[in-house]
């Protein structure tokens, strides 16, 4: 009989779980709640119990659950410290809370971006070494080294958190390419572009209006990608010469950007690395889309 975990991806918006085969990566028994209400209820960790309940009555056989969150959390893997979406929990002992009220499931915690990251290696269409950095770009920059097909916790327990680096104009790097000091950097550089352009002149302009006009050619919409691509490739170059991995995948909302950074985040890894490094240097986009964080949470339980 095949193997199935219990995968749980933590968010601001919603909470969803989902059976994950082992083998296969396939999601059945799909279960997605708003996580305002679990807040204002004032009982979120016991409405979070209570959907981990349903799942294991309808599947007596999983013994093992993974949970990702977004935010800091304890090096031991055990509590939450900081979830900025989700105040409520912070400081909450959230391992013990569950294996106490499941004594039949094993139970791992884990920062969403860094199960994310894990997922990839077990789930992902690619295959890959088992030392990688794994970098989301969305509403901020999140980020992953696993080495040794293991997360790197770092010292205190919370590494690579890439979005935090200092960049350009005295700001850090998610301040700098963000989804929405992306729109700022556009709008910006729309207002004072003497060209002809596509894109809107009102302030106006949206991610998937970007990305489209990048793919027409429009001649702005791509100098605007070659200024993000720009900074994100420093910021690579810094994670590349610190931790000597030369294996980056790329995820997240703004990856559908892909193809008009990659030009000048190849051109910033050029010029700062050396031989040593680019012979063999792999950058690909992650695979797992929407589903990454549950698959990435039931990753954990490998």
């Amino acid at each position: 009989m095949a193997t199935s975990y219990l995968g749980i991806d933590i968010g601001g918006t919603n909470v969803k779980m989902g059976v994950v085969d082992a083998e296969t990566g396939n999601l059945s028994n799909f279960y997605a709640h708003d996580t305002a209400s679990w807040r204002n209820s004032g009982r979120f960790l016991q409405s979070l119990g209570d959907a981990i309940s349903l799942q294991l009555i309808e599947e007596p056989t999983i013994s093992k659950c993974g949970i990702g969150v977004p935010g800091l959390i304890t090096r031991d893997r055990q509590s939450l410290i900081e979830i900025t979406a989700i105040p409520e929990i912070n400081g909450a002992a959230i391992i013990p809370y569950l294996s106490e009220r499941f004594p039949n499931c094993e139970f791992f915690l884990e920062n969403d971006a860094n199960a994310a990251a894990l997922g990839e290696y077990y789930f992902g269409e690619e295959k890959l070494p088992e030392d990688y950095i794994f970098v989301t770009l969305g509403t901020g920059v999140g980020g992953a080294a696993i080495i040794d097909k293991k997360v790197f916790k770092g010292g205190g327990g919370n590494a690579m958190e890439p979005g935090h680096m200092p960049s350009k104009h005295g700001r850090v790097l998610e301040r700098n390419i963000g989804k929405v000091e992306l729109l700022d950097l556009a709008n910006e550089m729309r207002a004072n572009y003497k060209g002809n352009s596509v894109l809107a002149d009102d302030g106006s302009i949206s991610t998937t209006g970007l990305v489209a006009a990048a793919a027409g050619g429009d001649e702005l919409a791509l100098q605007i990608f070659d200024e993000v691509g720009s900074i994100l490739g420093d910021g690579l170059v810094a994670m590349i010469r610190i931790l000597d991995i030369t294996t980056i995948l790329i995820g997240g909302g703004l990856s559908a950007s892909y193809d008009y950074i990659m030009p000048a985040v190849y051109r910033q890894l050029n010029y700062w690395l050396t031989a040593y490094n680019l012979k063999t240097l792999k950058i690909g986009r992650a695979t797992l889309g929407n589903d990454a964080g549950l698959l990435g949470a039931a990753s954990l339980c490998f």
